[in-house]
């Protein structure tokens, strides 16, 4: 049974702190939170044990868990998974964010962060592969070993010319070949990127086990509820395919405002959940 999560970026840039995320995140249905590291109280390298322990209780407090954490890189404008001259500094930094997700009791890893994943200008589209397949190696050994997954996100063209689609993405997820690196789902980067509808895309690709994850986010940004997508179909694709992973609610704006927008959010999906036949309880 897939469980409804949240996003924190929203609640985090409007100034809710992480026990007011949690709390307000399970009034209105969600079971979880997905963190950005850029919500973290301290650069992710300087994070101490103590304070993950923190973070955790919080969430345990108010009754809700931490899922795991996106936004990887993008609050470290100076790492690369495409030039080699980041590649140890950027390994080490994910690594790093391997045992923060551990330590929270997370289970995923979701790597967008287009600006970090440019290619170098005049670099053969294989090359640019062949780094970030090299890069990820260790990170998903590092993954496996904690019991967690790593997902490379396909994001649209107007973010980031490396990897649009599902299939750029299983070209990755191949040359890595490790049971811990797999991709995920972004409903709004799909709609915009790929070809076919994103029911048909989850009809296509559920199957392979290669998506660990879904993001539920309209093409227009906004949250599922707000803009034009089909979440109807959306919800009765991913219910059919059996998929029991994490629904993680992302939205990139807001309407009205943060709140407004996730209980939107979540009142949509539970609606199309309970109408096809799959209620969470």
């Amino acid at each position: 049974m897939p469980r409804l999560v949240s996003c924190n970026e929203l609640l985090s840039r409007q100034g809710h702190d992480l026990r007011a995320q949690c709390r307000f995140a399970k009034a209105v249905g969600y079971d979880a939170l997905e963190l950005a590291v850029e919500s973290f109280p301290a650069d992710p390298r300087a994070l101490t044990d103590g304070q993950v322990r923190a973070m955790r209780q919080t969430a345990a407090d108010e009754g809700m868990e931490i899922a795991g954490l996106h936004w990887l890189l993008s609050s470290a404008p100076a790492l690369s998974i495409t030039d080699p001259a980041a590649a140890g500094e950027t390994t080490d930094y994910l690594l790093k964010l391997i045992d923060i997700c551990a330590g929270l009791g997370g289970h995923v890893l979701i790597h967008g962060s287009p600006q970090q994943r440019r290619p170098l200008s005049g670099t053969p589209d294989a090359a640019t592969y062949d780094h970030a397949a090299e890069l990820f190696t260790p990170v998903a050994s590092a993954c496996l070993d904690a019991g967690l997954t790593y997902c490379i996100e396909p994001l649209s063209r107007d973010q980031t010319p490396f990897i649009n689609t599902l299939a750029d993405a299983r070209r990755l997820v191949e040359m890595v070949g490790s049971p811990a690196f797999k991709t995920m789902l972004d409903c709004s980067s799909a709609a915009l990127a790929e070809e076919e509808s994103v029911p048909a895309l989850i009809e296509k690709w559920m199957p392979t086990g290669l998506i660990a994850h879904v993001h539920l986010n309209d093409s227009n940004r906004g949250a599922p509820g707000t803009g034009a997508d089909d979440f109807s179909a959306i919800i009765a694709a991913i219910i059919a395919s059996g998929y029991g992973g994490d629904l993680s609610v992302e939205p990139f704006t807001t309407c009205v405002s943060a709140e407004v927008t996730l209980a939107i959010a979540s009142a949509t999906t539970r609606a199309h959940l309970q109408t096809h036949g799959r209620a969470m309880p």
